[in-house]
């Protein structure tokens, strides 16, 4: 019988180059490394977790324009919102932040465990990328290809608030993030669900586009610059390279996620 793909709506509480809400979810709530709440704000982040049963809000402030904007959109509001100036909330995440009237305060989402992941489509492993700018556009990047889930370590990673929640634009309400201590150990029990496990690196072996890619696959990504560390990528079934046909060779890592999520996507059927 095929496992029904994890909804992330259903949780309680979001290479080198290349309040009182929801019912009790089925994932296992792992500790964060960091305690406490976690800041969204702009107007796709906020809206994506206001419309999320899973979000506990302890605050939720917004301007009169931005409030009026709710309303339009008929929102059910998780509590009563304050409604503050636009300075009010710049002063919270700083004034070159682009906050749109929008300010929430809410729990951090649940991080499933490996061993609950459903081995089914694409996953994303990310191996000690630290921007949160990055790590933000490859959640949006992600939800939009409809990944399983994004695998990363629980050091060495940015707090899945403020700019990431930013970055990500609504998306860290769509695909769940699974925090593990090890990563090679993680990849191993990938493997174990019969997870091809592929590293991508601009020195890979072969193209992304020659390997026999099949449903499920991991896309294993290393940090700007450092790329994989040598136990994730003799942990991997291939280590293969974006094929670019320009002077430059590598990319951005959240650009080069969305070239191998389209070649990803496209091999295995996902995408017609």
């Amino acid at each position: 019988m095929r496992k029904r793909r994890f909804d992330p709506r259903s949780r309680v509480a979001a290479g080198r180059g290349h309040n009182a809400r929801p019912q009790r979810s089925r994932w296992s709530n792992t500790p964060r490394d960091h305690e406490g709440p976690v800041l969204l704000y702009g107007w796709h982040s906020v809206k994506a977790a206001i419309e999320n049963p899973a979000r506990r809000f302890h605050r939720l402030l917004a301007t009169e324009n931005a409030l009026r904007r709710l309303s339009e959109e008929k929102l059910k509001l998780p509590l009563e919102p304050k409604v503050v100036r636009p300075e009010a909330i710049a002063a919270e995440v700083g004034s070159e932040a682009v906050h749109q009237g929008l300010l929430a305060e809410a729990d951090a989402l649940p991080s499933p465990a490996i061993e609950d992941v459903v081995p089914e489509g694409v996953l994303l492993v990310l191996d000690q990328i630290t921007d949160p700018h990055n790590v933000g556009a490859i959640l949006r990047t992600a939800a939009a290809f409809g990944v399983t889930a994004i695998v990363t370590t629980a050091r060495h990673r940015p707090e899945a608030t403020g700019v990431l929640a930013k970055a990500a634009s609504g998306a860290l309400e769509y695909v769940p993030l699974v925090t593990v201590p090890n990563l090679a150990r993680a990849l191993n029990a990938l493997k174990d669900k019969n997870v091809m496990v592929v590293g991508l690196d601009s020195t890979g072996d072969t193209a992304l586009t020659a390997v026999p890619l099949s449903d499920p696959v991991a896309l294993v990504l290393g940090a700007e610059g450092k790329g994989l560390r040598q136990l994730t990528r003799t942990t991997c079934d291939y280590v293969a390279r974006l094929e670019l046909p320009g002077r430059i060779k590598s990319l951005n890592v959240s650009n080069a996620t969305a070239l191998a999520l389209y070649v990803a996507a496209t091999r295995i059927g996902r995408i017609a």
